[in-house]
Order: structure tokens, then C-alpha cells, then sequence
């Protein structure tokens, strides 16, 4: 299926590695021009070379999104590069387990600015290119504000955060042809997931406890298929969906996990 993605121009905040980079190597693959934004030039020059080494396009840019003027920032690069922007895609973030009794004031807004704050700034900045060109927004969220986790307050705050502004902007947007939808996560291996199993005891144990509990195929979710929906949502192909929250995750969430 043909997406149309071919010289569309869309910022991925968190692209260069995990999810984001995922979903900048799909998107590149469909012919558009994804922006990478992250910290590090390095690993943001890595996953462009990547797709570049598969004939595809992309441009990056470093950014530090807890900063609320680099949000801006990387809004004005785009355009004086690309001169529009065709789509958002919201993904940076991290799971840095600010909880409710080992957690303070500081530590909590210092996660949502990590998690949920540029989600807003980004959508703000990039508001007038999305509108000349029709664009659309995907913010990329976690189960964890559904279900809970135990020892994550900020992150789930954020999260829960994340599928209400999804929904309030979709309903804002609707005039001006632009489409809001979220792409839930549940499991899905990466840099990140990786790390946060290194610091338990039994780190192998506990990774085949967690995929038993996955519904289907009792398997992690790949990047690529996070990827893979987001390519979908941001494309027109999808135009007529808006306001969604899409679980790509075996059915974690909505299944029961007692089957099999």
C-alpha cells in the first residue's frame, strides 16, 4: 500500500534511538523526510546515516526538549530547512520512576517536562505549518496511565496526560483538516526497556515472565510495528480516523492474560 508519505516533511522528537528511530526508518523507507530530534548529534547522525545507506532522507536536529525554548527552536530549523512541516510525531520520553512516596515536588515537574510539557510546546510551535499543510499529530504514549505500574506517578501522570491533550487537540483541530491519534505501547523492547531490566535481580527471568503475559504470540512488539501504525496514521490513507488511541501491543492491555 502505497502511503503517500513521499516528500513529507515530519518531525520525530526521540528519533534517534528505540521507537523514534523505528519510526524514522519507516518513514523514510515510504519516501518522506523524517526530522530527527534528540540530544545527542551523534546518535541522531547514526540513524540518519542509516537511512541514507538505504536511499532514504532525513535531517536532524539536537535539541533539549525539557528546555521549553528549544522546542521553538526546532519548530523554526524545520521550516528555514524545509520550509513546512507535514506531520508531528510526539515521542520523546522516559519512564524515570518518580513515585508517589519515593518521589518530591522537584523530581515530579522535572518528569513532566521530560514526558509531557514539549508534547504541548511541540503541537504549539508547529500549530501554523500544520495547519498550511493539513497536517496531522501522533503522540506516542504507555499503557502505564491505563493500568498502572507501582513507583511511576509522573510518568503515568504524563501518560494520562498525553491521551487527554490526544483527544482535547483532535477536538480543537477539527476545522482546520487536522488529525490527532495516539499509538499506546505496552511491551516493546528497547535501549530503554534494556536498561531498566539490567537493574533488577533476575533480569532474563523477569524478561520471560513479562513476554508469557502477552497475549499474542507471546512476543514482545517490535519498533517496526509501532513504526508501521504511525506511518499509517500520519498518512491519508488513514483520513478519515481522528481522536484515537491505539493499542499496537498483542493485546496486553484489553486481553486477559490468563489466556493459554
Amino acid at each position: 500500500m502505497d502511503l503517500h508519505l513521499t516528500d513529507k516533511v515530519i518531525i520525530v522528537t526521540g528519533g534517534a534511538k528505540g521507537i523514534g528511530a523505528g519510526i524514522v526508518k519507516v518513514l523514510a523507507a515510504e519516501g518522506a523526510i523524517p526530522v530527527v530530534v534528540g540530544r545527542n548529534e551523534a546518535d541522531n547522525l547514526k540513524v540518519i546515516a542509516e537511512i541514507e545507506a538505504h536511499g532514504g532522507r532525513g535531517f536532524q536536529i539536537v535539541a533539549e526538549l525539557t528546555q521549553p525554548t528549544e522546542c521553538e527552536k526546532v519548530v523554526r530549523i524545520t521550516l528555514k530547512k524545509w520550509g513546512k512541516i507535514d506531520a508531528l510525531v510526539n515521542n520523546a520520553g522516559v519512564n524515570d520512576s518518580v513515585g508517589l512516596e519515593n518521589g518530591n515536588y522537584q523530581r515530579f515537574v522535572d518528569s513532566l517536562h521530560k514526558n509531557v510539557i514539549h508534547y504541548y510546546l511541540m503541537a504549539h510551535h508547529a500549530l501554523p505549518a500544520l495547519k498550511a499543510s493539513k497536517g496531522s499529530i501522533v503522540n506516542i504514549g504507555s499503557k502505564v496511565s491505563e493500568t498502572g505500574q507501582g513507583g511511576t506517578s509522573a510518568y503515568a501522570a504524563s501518560n494520562g496526560a498525553r491521551n487527554a491533550l490526544t483527544r482535547e487537540w483532535a477536538v480543537e483541530l477539527l476545522n482546520d483538516g487536522i488529525r490527532v491519534n495516539s499509538v499506546i505501547v505496552a511491551e516493546c523492547f528497547t535501549p530503554l526497556y534494556e536498561t531498566w531490566l539490567q537493574t533488577l535481580p533476575n533480569p532474563k527471568e523477569t524478561l520471560q515472565q513479562i513476554i508469557k503475559k502477552i497475549p499474542l504470540g507471546k512476543r514482545m512488539t517490535t519498533a517496526k510495528e509501532i513504526a508501521d501504525t504511525v506511518a499509517f496514521l500520519i498518512s491519508e490513507r488513514s483520513s478519515h480516523t481522528t481522536g484515537q488511541l491505539i493499542h499496537v501491543d498483542g493485546g496486553y492491555v484489553h486481553l486477559d492474560r490468563a489466556i493459554g
